[in-house]
């Protein structure tokens, strides 16, 4: 006879378990302590077996039989009602821990492992901090798109679009890192392609013209500062290399005698290592900082304590200090600056100048083929540039390159 809700709800406990049976398996076991347990008889394999479907009355007669009839359709189809329940229960385990800033952090990790610079690994913590609110405790597997975006449009709603975007591009190397691990089977950022607004190219600001360049190498001259500070912002025209790798520049990278700087993959953004060669007047200046910081890690350390590399806003607060505001001069603009009249002298092959710049060719063999094809032109270069700087500084006659088209 089939169980009721008044026939479970008036029903005794007794001094050892009693079963009160439904229909087709199901019973409700009484525990002496008071429990109402409910359970399916099945057999599987010649074998009898007992299933756990709730506790009454959390699981109502109606959900239990809901339970028993989907565990009877898993028999029909000769899978184990229990072994699907014990799969179930790991899952639900390993989606706990598998949130997505535990992967996250894995992932991060991981980078730091392989030698990613650390100014790189607080960036990209930054970024993970700024998603954890929304997304950091789910389940990796059940986070959607719509719940990205969300995350997302919150930063971009704000103005930061630029910093939108790179969340996005974050969260999809770590989706990309949960699937790679059997811990994730899609990437949801993958599908917001287009769903944020594209933030404006910031193009650095840069001087271009052969006069203008004169005068404020005259100004870095004249700039009265820390002498580290002095020294950093008159090498800065001479390598033309990323502020970055400037500042963090340690005097075991370099070979005064070789006249080379060798910047280790770690440090560079392109991820592989980049040679300098290093002019006359680079190398003066090196010696200059050898007498202030030789004993230090850093050639351009910072004041105090000494044992970090100056301020990523040094060189750009010089500038301002010199009177050059940041839409007319910065750090990084040094590069577009040597870049542009490299160009247009004419004197210098574009593979040459695009290896001194340390730009990644796309292609792996011809990029290799440069780094030896282009040295000896790229040590030539280099004192060209630097004898050219100390022509332009010294107000010497601007020489009128042929016009280039730059479409």
């Amino acid at each position: 006879m089939a169980l009721t809700d008044t026939a479970i709800k008036g029903a005794k406990h007794g001094p050892k378990p009693i079963k009160l049976f439904d229909e087709r398996g199901l019973f409700l076991l009484l525990q002496p302590s008071g429990g109402k347990l409910w359970r399916l008889k099945y057999r599987i394999l010649g074998k009898e077996k007992k299933l756990s479907l709730g506790v009454y009355p959390d699981v109502t007669l109606k959900e239990a039989r809901k339970r028993r009839d989907e565990a009877r359709t898993l028999l029909a189809n000769g899978a184990d009602p229990a072994s699907v329940k014990l799969e179930q229960a790991k899952s639900a385990k390993r989606n706990a821990a598998n949130t997505f800033k535990a992967i996250a952090d894995e992932y991060i990790d991981k980078s730091a492992k392989e030698g990613r610079a650390a100014v790189t690994i607080k960036k990209t913590r930054w970024l993970l901090s700024l998603l954890e609110n929304a997304i950091g405790n789910r389940p990796i597997t059940d986070i959607t798109p719509a719940d990205l975006l969300e995350a997302l449009q919150k930063v971009e709603a704000k103005g930061h679009l630029e910093t939108a975007r790179r969340m996005r591009s974050f969260a999809g190397r770590v989706f990309r890192y949960a699937v790679a691990t059997s811990r994730a089977t899609a990437d949801p950022s993958n599908l917001l392609r287009g769903a944020l607004v594209a933030p404006k190219v910031t193009h650095h600001s840069a001087i271009l013209e052969p006069k203008a360049v004169g005068e404020l190498l005259r100004a870095i001259d004249g700039y009265q500062g820390q002498p580290l500070t002095c020294i950093a912002l008159k090498l800065t025209p001479h390598v033309f290399v990323r502020p970055g790798e400037l500042r963090r520049a340690e005097w075991q990278e370099f070979d005064l005698e070789k006249a080379i700087w060798t910047i280790p993959a770690e440090k560079m953004k392109m991820r592989d290592p980049h040679v300098v060669p290093l002019s006359l007047q680079a190398l003066e200046l090196l010696e200059s900082a050898k007498v202030i910081s030789e004993g230090q890690q850093y050639v351009f350390s910072s004041l105090y304590p000494g044992n970090r590399p100056m301020s990523e806003n040094t060189i750009n607060a010089s500038l301002r200090r010199l009177g050059y505001s940041g839409k007319e001069m910065t750090a990084h603009g040094f590069r577009s600056m040597a870049s542009t009249l490299l160009n247009e002298s004419g004197k210098w092959s574009a593979d040459a100048i695009e290896r001194a710049l340390a730009h990644k060719d796309g292609n792996a063999t011809r990029g290799a083929y440069h780094r030896g094809q282009h040295w000896d032109e790229r040590v030539q270069m280099a004192q060209w540039w630097s004898d050219y700087l100390e022509t332009l500084r010294d107000g010497g006659e601007v020489v009128q390159f042929p016009s280039v088209n730059h479409n």
